[in-house]
């Protein structure tokens, strides 16, 4: 069991995110989209999952992150909610619920909140944001924002190359990093962007911030389930770090099954009835 896990049974909260900012804890944050394997890195004592639109990508087999819809985001976010004993939860409202309009963000949010029993949502985005994240943090429903690259955006930006390299892009996200805390966001996930700029953000900041992409500097780090345990082997950024390599196992175990039932040798006596 892990340290963390056998230390602090506590359910995690927003709150003890800011407390573990406070004291230099860096926070841990994983995807989930399923009740097996969300119940899995509950237990192993992660601080955060992500029911995370990446699902879009992971799961679903689409190009980016835009297809997943808000009823499917809602359906995985139950079957995480199932599982999840300590960790917070949050769920990401999926491109086209949010944005441009204030009270379609709030339906949303509510909906979510409400099917899933999720502890919180994430949207993407800044001041073009600002009045839908100002109804929804009205509502008493606590948000994550998320800055630098962001996926919903991918077709304006038409790259997924690292963000805010120039001074102008670099100066915009410290400033909505800022409006972001003004408005009442309990945390921010950084993406893609240079390590010294995430230093920055995190250093002017009271609320944690999580790092994709975004170096050491930020208060926590998140990956993609499916990237750090070596399911998908297509996608190898700099920033990924496998911790396995799934696709070799459950490779090497479904062909040797299928030898088995080939060869007449699954089952045997002693598995059946």
């Amino acid at each position: 069991m892990s340290t963390a896990l056998k230390d602090d049974n506590r359910k995690v909260t927003t709150h003890r995110l800011f407390e573990m900012k406070q004291r230099g804890e860096k926070i841990s944050m994983l995807t989930a989209y399923e009740y097996s394997m969300a119940k899995i890195i509950d237990q192993a004592g992660i601080d955060v999952i992500l029911v995370g639109d990446s699902a879009s990508n992971v799961v679903a087999g689409n190009v980016t992150t835009l297809p997943i819809t808000l009823d499917q985001m809602i359906f995985l976010g139950k079957s995480v909610m199932k599982a999840v004993k300590r960790a917070l939860v949050i769920v990401d409202l999926p491109f086209g619920t949010y944005q441009g309009n204030s009270k379609e963000a709030l339906a949303s949010a509510i909906r979510v909140m409400k099917e899933t029993h999720a502890d919180c949502i994430k949207m993407e985005g800044g001041s073009e944001i600002r009045e839908s994240i100002e109804r929804v943090l009205c509502a008493g429903i606590p948000i994550m924002g998320h800055l630098g690259l962001t996926p919903q955006s991918i077709n304006k930006f038409g790259t997924y190359a690292v963000r805010a390299r120039e001074e102008i892009e670099a100066r915009k996200l410290i400033d909505d990093a800022h409006l972001l805390e003004e408005l009442g966001c309990f945390g921010i996930v950084l993406e893609k962007i240079p390590a010294q700029l995430t230093r920055q953000v995190s250093e002017r900041l009271t609320i944690p911030t999580i790092s994709i992409g975004a170096g050491k500097y930020a208060d926590g780090q998140v990956l993609v389930m499916h990237d750090m345990l070596g399911i998908n082997q297509e996608f190898s950024p700099r920033f990924l770090r496998r911790y396995a390599n799934l696709y070799e196992i459950i490779t090497e175990s479904v062909q040797a099954y299928i030898k088995d039932v080939k060869d007449g040798n699954f089952p045997n006596e002693k598995e059946q009835y």
